[in-house]
């Protein structure tokens, strides 16, 4: 079975929310940085080059700038933020699970290293309306091909951790939410 991932269609440096440490303020060439690049990189060839030539600097300041900044927590990572709707899947279905506690975390990270998972991730139950703790996001051209993976999941479970899964469900979504990360001002 061929898996992959979405294509990325832009990608962002992503301030951190959690504070830093001892940290100076942002200098002048770094704020223009993070301003250039938190609403996502340009889709080029070389992106830090087109961004180095918009700021006025060069690509391997550029680069040692968002490296610098990521090692110190400045910011929190660069990280793909695709349009699934754009690439083809429109099916987005966030698989809930209701996991025994003991094993949780070794589902977890099972289900979340599953090539059609974008994210997966443990929330607290709410009893007794909302029984699950992991949440497990996936994409797929259709409703039933995101079911046909869902059903995949479950099958890995049963498998894997005979009896840790007393329950599932599916949401699918109802439209686009734009996703931005924390933004800083001009």
């Amino acid at each position: 079975m061929h898996k992959r991932r979405p294509k990325a269609v832009a990608a962002a440096a992503i301030p951190s929310a959690d504070p830093v440490p001892e940290a100076a303020p942002l200098d002048d060439l770094d704020r223009r940085i993070v301003l250039a690049t938190q609403d996502g990189l340009p889709l080029a060839a070389r992106p830090y080059a087109v961004l180095a030539g918009q700021i006025g600097c060069d690509e391997e300041t550029l680069r040692a700038r968002l490296a610098n900044m990521l090692e110190s927590g400045r910011i929190r990572r660069i990280g793909v933020v695709p349009n699934h709707y754009a690439i083809g899947y429109t099916a987005n279905g966030m698989s809930v699970w209701n996991i025994d506690d003991a094993v949780i975390d070794a589902v977890g990270e099972r289900v979340g290293a599953l090539e059609f998972v974008t994210h997966c991730y443990r929330r607290p139950r709410h009893l007794p309306d909302w029984p699950y703790n992991l949440f497990a996001m996936v994409h797929a051209a259709s409703r039933d091909a995101a079911l046909v993976r869902v059903a995949e999941i479950a099958a890995l479970l049963e498998r894997e951790f005979r009896g840790a899964c007393k329950g599932r469900d599916v949401l699918f979504s109802a439209g686009i939410l734009k996703k931005t990360g924390l933004r800083i001002g001009a």
